[in-house]
């Protein structure tokens, strides 16, 4: 019978399909990028068999378990994992802890589908453990650069562009302000931490010591960057992008406004989703009222109905540009500018986007980055 794998690098490094066979709720707490999850028991079997270890023991909840799942379960469940493995042949399973229920799983799909197929050694938790320990590790070890900027100069973009770049909206499927909430939604925190392992892992391996990330606090939406990391990016030099205003409000307008509609309507259809994202929108500049200040929120908030009205019977996205314009050019961008003076000794470059590419793409940056500081 095939054995337990303990290669955490090549299973991240190559990536080796997974079927992770822990409960949907344990699931949802944190699971890694593309991982299909065909669990041996779901979430109420689960928990009677945990009730029944709790006041019965082991041999009694076993028991139990296989109660449970027996019969035409058990069939239908053999049958998920046999297809999972038929499809991928070079891939593994796991559990939370790599022990009994990912044992039974390629016990059972050995017996009754006759397929021999790998379990993780460990499981999810070794799995996850590896994946912080590499975060941490590169925290302390690898260079970094800040790519700052005022609000709609593309810092993303530019981000994409880059070998050596992390995106952290990315991972957080979120774009790193309070109009940024996807229709998607965000994962979860473990979930962000280990694409965002994952993926500086692999930039590692591939040669890459210093990395580029954009300017963000503490949180983006509802993820926290990790501290190691976020302790390291408090300290490291800053390539600050510009463009013109005009420019800015037109990117703003496209990502936050253009796109972000599409994305509702194409998820809830052309009416529920207007109207989804005109409430999301709104809702994004309420939380901001306290900051504005009663007078001008009261304004933009009339601006910003205004142009939703206008969209929805025109079809029209231009009075957009008013309130967007308001709220960058008194909001954004004095809160920027105040940033960027707190912060002014450590900005090393500065430049429009196909220079600060030219600088962030540099070999003297890509080799030098690393002492925490740019050459």
């Amino acid at each position: 019978m095939a054995g337990a794998l303990s290669d955490f690098r090549q299973i991240f490094l190559n990536g080796v399909p997974m079927m992770d066979v822990r409960a949907p709720v344990e699931f949802a707490q944190g699971a890694f990028p593309g991982v299909v999850n065909l669990p041996l028991m779901d979430d109420g079997e689960r928990q009677q068999v945990g009730t029944c270890y709790k006041h019965r023991g082991q041999d009694a909840a076993i028991a139990l378990g296989h109660q449970l799942v027996s019969g035409a379960t058990k069939q239908a469940r053999v049958a998920a994992w046999a297809q999972f493995a038929q499809a991928h042949p070079g891939g593994v399973l796991y559990c939370f802890r790599g022990g009994l229920r990912s044992q039974i799983v390629q016990q059972w799909l050995k017996s009754e589908a006759g397929i021999d197929y790998p379990r993780v050694q460990g499981g999810y938790k070794a799995l996850r453990g590896f994946l912080i320990n590499t975060l941490e590790a590169a925290s302390v070890q690898c260079g970094f650069v800040v790519l700052s900027g005022l609000t709609g100069t593309g810092k993303t973009e530019v981000i994409a562009q880059l070998a050596h770049g992390l995106d952290l909206e990315g991972h957080a499927n979120h774009r790193g302000s309070s109009f940024g909430h996807r229709v998607s939604g965000q994962p979860s925190q473990i979930d962000f931490e280990n694409r965002l392992a994952i993926d500086l892992f692999q930039k590692c391996n591939q040669g890459h010591r210093a990395f580029v990330l954009e300017d963000e606090g503490r949180h983006v939406g509802s993820c926290s960057v990790p501290l190691a990391l976020r302790q390291r990016l408090e300290q490291a030099p800053i390539v600050c992008l510009d463009d013109g205003f005009e420019a800015r409000v037109e990117r703003i307008l496209q990502d936050y406004v253009v796109q972000q509609c599409a994305d509702f309507v194409a998820a809830f259809g052309e009416a529920e989703g207007a109207d989804l994202f005109a409430a999301r929108l709104l809702d994004s500049l309420d939380k901001l009222a306290k900051r504005l200040g009663g007078d001008r929120h009261r304004v933009l908030r009339a601006t910003m109905v205004a142009a939703l009205v206008r969209q929805k019977d025109h079809a029209d996205f231009a009075l957009h540009r008013d309130w967007i314009a308001a709220l960058v050019r008194d909001y954004y961008d004095p809160m920027y500018a105040y940033q960027r003076r707190q912060r002014a000794d450590r900005i090393v470059f500065q430049g429009d986007r196909q220079a600060v590419l030219d600088y962030l793409r540099a070999s003297a940056f890509t080799a030098g980055a690393a002492g925490g500081r740019a050459a």
